[in-house]
């Protein structure tokens, strides 16, 4: 088996789609000796967030020595970005046998009808992989919701919940509260809580954390403060529970302060615990972190940004770093939405900045037809221009063809969108740089 044809085969489980439940997942690992009890995990949920904490907490363990592995979800251009150890890619040969490995099983119980899903195979590999490198922590990420979400079948030392908006409501529940009942389902007896959760979600992960007597550790508005950004990152003040810390990133976007501020009592909580960090791998563990498609620049005069917003509470973070942050005559906006989602206040809130909008859509199988995104943009009353273009290359060719040298191009509305987008600007670049 080559890479390729493994990658094949996992895809090939995304005909299942998303089934909630622990079953299939603990059935997997404990055929191989539960290997995500091998070494201590944070487990982080929420909504928006996560990967960026994911991030910040693996950087500044890496940083304090500790071999740290990271697996977060979706990717954004490569499988092998969702596995890592001390910011280093999974392998290609390492994926190719940890499928060979799961391949039977998986295989077997698609014969009794109960095919495990594709990321429930990926997170057994995640799992494994992190077992075998021998890591001392694995930061893991829930891929959707918390209680039946596959990576709940972890033991943590400390669990993490970002915050909580509206979001998968045909699976999750149709209001915060549900939502909120879901992400809190990765709670567990006496593991202290991070969260950065508002109002009603807060009430119900504060009162899951008294149930389990876990200590909890509240993140607010009040727990930092940007000091300074420019296109080089930011720097913010951080005021945790132990310290206050003056740190440079250099991610954009304001709402990173609070991603850090999380990230931040999370470390101090397992510095309580024993877990030796010195304040040194804190400034250097947030000034290393880098995260691809989130608010990144990918190109100058015009300024082009790509940006995995996917929800509205994304959206509406994006729009207001784009207000703050960023200083342009006229903003082209490159949009690709999933048709799950909820196109329309998604929409709604992006075409408040735009001077026109380019609707396209990514080769994911879930993208919005660009021409319904035309039709729902038509609807919400914007009167400005509406480009339909099928390709995402040819999109952000034509957004940045109209740009001038002091606008903005912003590529939005999906990870999938980001990923595309950014391959093609990245790949484009260096071939110019080769002729």
């Amino acid at each position: 088996m080559n890479y390729r044809e493994a990658i094949s085969w996992l895809d090939g489980f995304s005909k299942f789609g998303i089934k909630l439940g622990l079953e299939r997942i603990t059935g997997l690992c404990n055929r191989f000796g539960k290997p995500q009890d091998s070494y201590k995990v944070i487990h982080v949920g929420g909504t928006n967030g996560k990967g960026s904490v994911c991030r910040y907490v693996g950087s500044i363990l890496t940083s304090a020595g500790y071999k740290t592995g990271v697996y977060t979800s979706p990717h954004l251009e490569r499988f092998t970005e969702r596995i890592t150890i001390d910011g280093k890619e999974i392998s290609k040969e390492d994926v190719i046998e940890f499928v060979e490995k799961l391949r039977p099983i998986a295989e077997e119980m698609k014969k009794n009808s109960d095919p495990p899903t594709y990321f429930e195979i990926v997170t057994a590999m995640a799992f494994l992989y992190f077992k075998k490198k021998n890591v001392d922590f694995a930061v893991v990420e829930v891929g959707l919701g918390g209680r039946y979400d596959a990576t709940n079948i972890v033991n943590p030392v400390l669990v993490i919940i970002t915050n909580v908006s509206l979001e998968h409501q045909n699976i999750l529940g149709n209001t915060i509260t549900d939502i909120a009942f879901e992400k809190a389902g990765v709670i567990k007896n006496k593991v202290p809580v991070v969260t950065g959760a508002e109002n009603n979600a807060l009430e119900i992960i504060k009162k899951t954390a008294e149930e389990k007597k876990s200590e909890i550790v509240i993140v607010d508005d009040t727990s930092w403060e940007r000091l300074s950004i420019d296109t080089s990152g930011q720097e913010f003040l951080i005021k945790s529970f132990l310290k206050d810390y003056t740190v440079k990133t250099k991610t954009l976007g304001f709402f990173q302060g609070k991603n850090i501020a999380i990230s931040l009592a999370g470390i101090e909580i397992l510095q309580t615990k024993g877990v030796y960090i010195p304040e040194e791998s804190i400034f250097e563990g947030v000034e290393k972190t880098v995260h691809p498609g989130r608010m990144e620049i990918i190109q100058k005069k015009p300024l082009v940004i790509v940006d995995g917003a996917h929800n509205i509470a994304g959206v509406k973070v994006l729009t207001e770093s784009l207000k703050k942050d960023f200083k342009y005559d006229k903003l082209f906006l490159v949009v690709g939405i999933l048709s799950d989602k909820n196109i329309s206040d998604m929409l709604k809130i992006l075409l408040s900045l735009t001077d026109a909008v380019i609707v396209t859509r990514s080769i994911n199988k879930r993208a919005c037809s660009p021409v319904k995104l035309k039709e729902e943009i038509k609807k919400l009353g914007f009167d400005k221009q509406i480009i339909v273009k099928d390709k995402i290359s040819d999109a952000v060719e034509f957004a940045k063809s109209i740009a001038k040298k002091d606008d903005m191009v912003c590529v939005t509305g999906s990870l999938f969108t980001a990923g595309e987008a950014r391959s093609y600007l990245i790949s484009s670049f260096n071939k110019i740089k080769n002729v």
